[in-house]
């Protein structure tokens, strides 16, 4: 394994490159509960998933992915690991194999097959064996016989998202013998079942949306890549950089902006951020500091121009020409939905593949040579968010130097039609800026996955002044204009109002903020600020701002509690509250719904909300809500997901009904190991609160404090909870009987338990 044996961070084009040993920083991964398709935007996930606690779920380290978590007994055969694009899936294998080929990890694995599907793609028309297949992408692999139980394998397939084989995995057709030809398709449905090789290990990678490619049987864990979590965006910036107060410096600047600090999540973002800031404030340079993405993107390139000067490249292009003919690619490809493309895509827009390759920081060559087996060369972008940044800047030059809107398509007409339309005065008709933003704005609204999202933050970028004096020392722009941007601001506002997508109104208050318009935002914060904001009539708008102010404030996520935001006295009022605040309630660790008028409805929204997000909420108080055994067995439903994490859950005075608790108490049952606090003071329990000594008895029931005041507990309950407490002592330190008739028997059963050395009760009333 030679070639992983110096692995670079970025590309090694740069003039000091940076090796990945020196520079990695542990990246957040966790076990993630299945491989199901997410039909979010990916924006909105790295928002989601820069906010979540490093305390959340159960973290796995890069070398351990093959290995099980304590108290899991199955051997792991088949990983797959999901993540947004740029987050560290690709990284992380690497590492791994670094890891592994330098002897530090990992060493009872004799052989490792990194086959991403980048380079598979390229075979998909030939019919190959297993072993012709390794020759020919491992030749020094020609010595071995894999078939053989001798050498444990490990195959790893990288970017399943960017497949272009048929994965049937209903086919019956299925192949055994490593030396039998078939279709690079069947070849790997047969690793990954198991028919081919099946003591080889298989790890799979791929963004969320295409996770669903392999079924979950054939899969035995899946993890998740989340990125960097706070402490680890700090940490690598001090590894990045060498200068430790030039580090503090660009950590404190990125902090400024909350919309570069959500990005740096991302560890490709972290190294371009890191790349410019390092190099714009380690000397006397003027200019303005980036504070949006576009400018952090724009110097970046910049930063790319320069490095490709200093290579021996001696055609006559210029920057400007060969800038946006990738920036043509780049978009033609966005628009399609691909990450990679061939030498034939360059062709088209007038790209010499030597030129496209002095841009390697930007664009780079994805094949191999050997043996001929590879046809076409293929393509693709640094990273999406590149290729995004240059669409954008493509398609804000053909504006301004060509007076071009390329969302209107080019109709074909006739010889007599064009004629006609030669000697119109008007035939130049000028295209506004504003025609040109609300239509790029309404293209990104209508993507369901939101591939445009980013694409729009720069092309709305590029048309602030600021953004025009950075791009003169790179682009020529042969027109000037007097338009602005503030007819864009009121028609995103306006989509604002009407849209009913807090995911898309995330990102068009993102939009706003590269405009430099933040009156919604500001707007809101006021009434956040003043405590005014439960006295307000909110638009739809203001909502919409209220879920992004608080969804981009960490401190305002600790706790969820409705009276901020309306009067509890009304309570139709409250559910629509409710409803409209659930993105904000499924993100907080603390939900206070207390004697808001919880209807069954509200409750069912509630449940689903909190099933999409179980392991982030640890306090839930419902208490005052009557809630109906329909309520009870939704909210019972999620306290048994093995991922809620749930800590303390309050439902005083809620009449919870017999079937109600039967149902909570099977939950526990199910899922007994978090749950430090529970109140279910003023129901009318009675003897069903045997069913509560089921959990307390359960070695792994963790409870602390049990209130359960006026809830008609008799002796035989009573002394059903003193035995459980005596099969179980060590934990309880805090129980609340006050108001039940309890006789004489109950006393005496929980006097037996205060004389168990064991036991940790401190209060009893």
């Amino acid at each position: 394994m030679k070639k992983f044996e110096r692995l670079y961070e970025g590309t090694t084009t740069q003039r000091n490159p940076t090796l990945l040993n020196e520079i990695y920083t542990e990246l957040y991964i966790t076990e993630s509960e299945s491989g199901e398709i997410s039909n979010e935007h990916e924006v909105r996930q790295i928002e989601t998933q820069s906010r979540r606690a490093a305390t959340a779920e159960t973290a796995i380290k890069c070398n351990d992915i093959f290995r099980p978590l304590p108290g899991q007994d199955k051997a792991i055969r088949t990983v797959l690991t999901k993540g947004v694009a740029g987050i560290g899936k690709t990284v992380s294998v690497q590492k791994f194999i670094l890891d592994w080929a330098e002897g530090k990890e990992n060493q009872d694995v004799q052989l490792i097959f990194p086959l991403p599907f980048r380079e598979i793609n390229l075979m998909k028309d030939k019919k190959l064996s297993l072993t012709d297949l390794l020759h020919v992408s491992f030749p020094e692999s020609k010595e071995l016989e894999i078939s053989r139980d001798e050498y444990k394998v490990l195959f790893i397939f990288d970017g399943l998202d960017e497949c272009r084989l048929s994965l049937d995995f209903q086919s019956d057709v299925r192949l055994c013998d490593v030396s039998e030809s078939a279709s690079v398709d069947v070849l790997l449905m047969s690793l990954i079942v198991g028919n081919l090789l099946p003591s080889a290990l298989i790890w799979i990678t791929s963004k969320p949306a295409a996770a669903y490619l392999v079924p979950s049987e054939c899969v035995h864990r899946v993890t998740e890549v989340r990125g960097f979590n706070e402490p680890q965006k700090e940490e690598y910036f001090r590894k990045r950089i060498s200068d430790q107060s030039l580090a503090n410096t660009i950590i404190s600047h990125l902090k400024s902006s909350r919309s570069l600090y959500i990005m740096c999540h991302i560890p490709v973002f972290c190294w371009i951020s890191a790349t410019v800031l390092e190099k714009m404030l380690n000397r006397a340079e003027s200019g303005e500091i980036p504070k949006t993405l576009t400018q952090m993107y724009t110097h970046f390139l910049i930063l790319q121009t320069n490095i490709k000067h200093k290579k021996d490249y001696e055609k006559k292009v210029t920057d400007e020409d060969l800038i946006l003919k990738l920036g043509k690619v780049a978009f033609q490809q966005l628009v399609k939905g691909n990450l990679i493309f061939y030498e034939e895509d360059l062709r088209e827009c007038g790209i010499d593949v030597t030129e496209a390759s002095v841009y390697s920081g930007l664009c780079t060559q994805i094949f191999r040579e050997e043996f001929g087996l590879y046809q076409e060369k293929v393509f693709c972008f640094v990273h999406l968010s590149i290729q995004e940044h240059l669409a954008a800047l493509y398609v804000h030059l053909c504006w301004k130097n060509h007076n071009r809107n390329v969302f209107e398509p080019v109709t074909k007409q006739s010889f007599w039609s064009k004629a006609k339309d030669w000697f119109k005065l008007n035939s130049s008709k000028h295209v506004s800026l504003t025609e040109l933003h609300q239509k790029a704005v309404d293209e990104a609204l209508q993507s369901n996955n939101g591939h445009l999202d980013l694409f729009l933050r720069f092309l709305l970028g590029f048309s602030v002044e600021s953004h025009q004096i950075l791009l003169q020392g790179l682009m020529k722009q042969t027109r000037s204009s007097s338009d602005t941007n503030e007819k864009t601001a009121e028609h995103i506002k306006m989509k604002i109002r009407i849209i009913d997508s807090p995911e898309k109104s995330i990102n068009l208050f993102h939009c706003l903020n590269e405009l430099g318009d933040r009156s919604l935002v500001e707007e809101i914060q006021q009434y956040l600020k003043s405590g005014r904001i439960s006295e307000a009539k909110l638009s739809s708008s203001q909502w919409s701002a209220v879920i992004f102010v608080l969804l981009t404030s960490e401190e305002e996520l600790n706790e969820f509690c409705l009276d901020k935001f309306v009067k509890v006295t009304n309570k139709p009022e409250n559910m629509k509250v409710l409803q409209k605040l659930l993105p904000v309630i499924k993100e907080s660790r603390s939900v206070q719904l207390s004697n808001c008028g919880l209807t069954d409805e509200g409750c069912a929204a509630l449940a689903s909300a909190l099933r999409s997000n179980p392991s982030h909420l640890r306090e839930l108080n419902l208490s005052l809500n009557k809630l109906g055994s329909s309520s009870m067995n939704l909210l019972s439903a999620g306290l048994e997901d093995p991922h809620c994490k749930l800590e303390k859950l309050r439902l005083y005075n809620c009449g919870v009904t017999d079937e109600g608790f039967a149902a909570l108490a099977s939950a526990l049952r199910s899922n007994p190991s978090h749950l430090r606090q529970l109140d279910l003071s003023v129901n009318k329990l009675g003897d069903s609160v045997k069913q509560l000594s089921h959990v307390l008895q359960n070695p792994l029931c963790k409870l602390e404090k049990l209130w359960l005041s006026l809830c008609g507990v008799t002796d035989k309950g009573c002394a059903a909870l003193a035995s459980a407490l005596r099969s179980n002592p060590s934990h309880l330190t805090e129980l609340s009987l006050s108001w039940n008739k309890l006789g004489d028997s109950g006393v005496k059963c929980f006097c037996v338990v205060l004389k168990d050395p064991h036991c940790k009760l401190e209060k009893l009333w």
